[in-house]
């Protein structure tokens, strides 16, 4: 499991690079284990150069049994006894008139819970759209909507693999509403845009990294099962965009070792300062993809998904994936707390500030696998 995991997480930072660099200047919000979910169902079916590609773009190139690590993992994430909502919305619409291989099916509904309908792309390829946007709707608590535009689906479509996921989890410790008040956000050097800044004073994990200039904080959800890390740089004097820097010098192995728990501060008083916001992000990965190597599988000719149909000329046409987040006082929903404060020695108390008033990095793990769940920039409110 921890293989799979630790793939995820370069394949995220890889496919965040590559989002960025297409664009640079917006909001960013994608869920990286749910598309490596969706991906890893495809990848169950590739053969060949199909094959090597998407394991090689994925990272599973040195993991040995991928897809049962797979179910392991998400099962663990997605498990009834935790305490927040995580809904993944994995599915497979292909062709009618391909027949899928049995053993293939059973496969997908085995180890990604998760099952291949057939629709009528070539007789009815809106009514399909309309069917499977309807679907990612239920499956997401009606948080994404229109997932496929008019337009996406042709009569020439053969598979779509739609991945949508929602979320919802309480913080450990609620920020209260009557301390959040309106403050600039510094969108750049040059402009500032109003944002609903939340506020809390307490001991968070918390660490500075003085070489690279960011600040990282760790706010837990309840019962600690997920965070969310928030990677702050420093503002520039010279003008230059403190976000871009961080993402260029930003790998996986800083990543980790910047949030390990062990080599946080924990005892250190945190004045966090955190804007409210509400993100829904929609990105087209098709191509994002085939410029991260894994070409074949979107061509006719070359795509080799053998172990899905017998049958050639089935390719993957698109990558769909839209995630939605919000984050408030409560986290997403209320929920009552009490904070019983115990007198301890009257040493000197150490205060940190922490003010989320330009943009920054931030993502949502799952504590217990090392799993990034989300990851995204906050560039100001649109």
């Amino acid at each position: 499991m921890e293989g799979v995991s630790r793939a995820n997480s370069l394949f995220a930072l890889d496919l965040y690079r590559a989002l960025s660099a297409s664009n640079a200047e917006g909001n960013m919000l994608f869920s990286p284990l749910s598309i490596s979910a969706a991906l890893s169902m495809v990848y169950l079916g590739a053969r060949g150069e199909t094959d090597e590609e998407m394991a090689k773009v994925l990272s599973f190139s040195s993991v040995s049994d991928v897809h049962s690590h797979f179910e392991t993992l998400t099962s663990t994430i997605n498990s009834p006894s935790a305490s927040y909502i995580l809904k993944f919305a994995n599915r497979l619409y292909g062709e009618k008139t391909f027949s899928f291989l049995p053993e293939y099916l059973e496969s997908t509904l085995k180890l990604y819970h998760a099952d291949l309908q057939a629709v009528d792309f070539i007789g009815a390829f809106d009514e399909s759209r309309q069917l499977i946007n309807k679907w990612v709707e239920e499956q997401t608590e009606n948080k994404v909507k229109d997932l496929l535009k008019p337009g996406m689906l042709t009569g020439m479509t053969r598979l779509v693999l739609v991945n949508a996921i929602y979320l919802k989890a309480n913080w450990m410790h609620t920020f209260k509403a009557t301390e959040t008040e309106e403050m600039p956000f510094k969108i750049n050097q040059n402009e500032s845009r109003p944002v609903q800044m939340m506020y809390q004073k307490k001991k968070f994990p918390f660490r500075y990294i003085p070489e690279y200039e960011v600040q990282v904080l760790e706010l837990p959800y309840k019962q600690k099962e997920l965070s969310m890390l928030i990677l702050l740089p420093n503002e520039t004097q010279d003008g230059s965009d403190p976000l871009l820097k961080l993402e260029s010098e930003l790998n996986l192995d800083k990543l980790l070792d910047w949030t390990e728990r062990d080599k946080m501060t924990m005892q250190m008083t945190i004045k966090v300062h955190l804007p409210k916001f509400r993100l829904e992000v929609e990105s087209s990965l098709s191509e994002i993809l085939q410029k991260m190597g894994m070409s074949s599988v979107f061509q006719e000719t070359k795509a080799d998904l053998t172990g899905m149909s017998s049958k050639g000329g089935l390719f993957l046409s698109a990558v769909i994936h839209k995630a939605f987040i919000e984050v408030d006082e409560e986290g997403t929903e209320a929920s009552a707390a009490n904070a019983v404060f115990l007198l301890g020695s009257c040493r000197q108390t150490q205060f940190q500030s922490f003010t989320a008033d330009h943009p920054f990095l931030f993502f949502i793990r799952h504590n217990t696998t090392n799993s990034i769940v989300f990851l995204g920039r906050f560039r100001g409110p649109s």
